[in-house]
């Protein structure tokens, strides 16, 4: 892969004073990559499904679709019915979220970067036509073909690097090492069914210990730590999803800061914006 990134098809001497920047999901990496460009100046509105399930919930401006708004490190993000809403929130240096998962908003929006945060695995629709910049975040995006750029989101020693020419590392499966646990650190849905719990976010729990059920279906801690990441009550969960993520570093300043891997990709989607507008 050609980890060259600079767009030829991009106007040079751009201005980036109030460019707008379209980002499809409001999740655990899009809100690292919101929060970086929105405090480098730029004006980012996020868009989401009507129920989204968000398991670092802490760190994910996405919780503003139920809460009305979400502040992750000082930087609030409201939800929004209209995407005329989005200039006020600009105005007070606030992150418009808007529950517009096919982005309709794009054609009055008329953003300059298109960034897809949805983590997919796959490409769900972003196409080269749809921005003068698209960045697809993971596996399943080309460039140049269907994306301007991809960026590398597996951690290792490409997290993060800008692809031009080829794709990102297919899925590997495996979560991240935090404290030499991968796996064992993620809980995952038993069954189909309304996930349910009486454990908060930041609890502590002990390996064994029943965090949560699923139809009746008990979901146990394999790692003693803290619950980083926890599902929302009520949610509507498949066999297999992702309901939790218990942080064997104990350390509960990490529960509120945005994760090293978010803010790293958030840094590369900035990156690529200025060598794409910056020249």
């Amino acid at each position: 892969m050609n980890h060259e990134h600079a767009i030829s098809h991009v106007l040079p001497n751009s201005s980036l004073s109030g460019m707008k920047v379209l980002i499809r999901g409001a999740g655990e990496m899009a809100s690292g990559v919101a929060y970086r460009l929105a405090h480098s100046g730029f004006r980012v509105l996020m868009t989401e499904i009507s129920t989204p399930l968000a398991v670092r919930r802490a760190v994910c401006f996405c919780e503003a679709v139920y809460d009305g708004s979400k502040i992750v490190e000082g930087r609030t993000a409201r939800l929004i019915e209209h995407p005329d809403e989005a200039e006020a929130l600009w105005a007070r240096s606030e992150l418009p979220v808007l529950i517009d998962p096919h982005m309709t908003c794009r054609g009055g929006l008329r953003p300059m970067v298109i960034v897809d945060a949805l983590l997919a695995k796959r490409n769900t629709g972003l196409n080269k036509g749809m921005a003068p910049l698209t960045i697809g975040l993971g596996p399943g995006f080309h460039a140049p073909d269907e994306v301007d750029l991809a960026i590398e989101t597996n951690r290792g020693h490409n997290l993060g690097r800008l692809i031009s020419l080829g794709s990102p590392e297919p899925n590997t499966g495996v979560p991240g090492n935090i404290a030499g646990y991968t796996s064992k650190r993620v809980l995952r849905s038993p069954a189909d069914g309304v996930f349910e719990t009486d454990l908060a976010l930041g609890g502590r729990v002990s390996a064994g210990q029943v965090v949560a059920r699923v139809n009746g279906q008990a979901i146990e801690a394999k790692v003693a730590g803290i619950l980083r990441g926890l599902l929302r009550p009520g949610a509507v969960v498949s066999k297999g999803t992702k309901a939790g993520d218990v942080d064997p570093r104990g350390q509960i300043e990490y529960l509120h800061t945005i994760s090293e891997k978010a803010r790293a990709v958030g840094g590369s989607v900035l990156e690529g914006i200025l060598a794409a507008f910056n020249r």
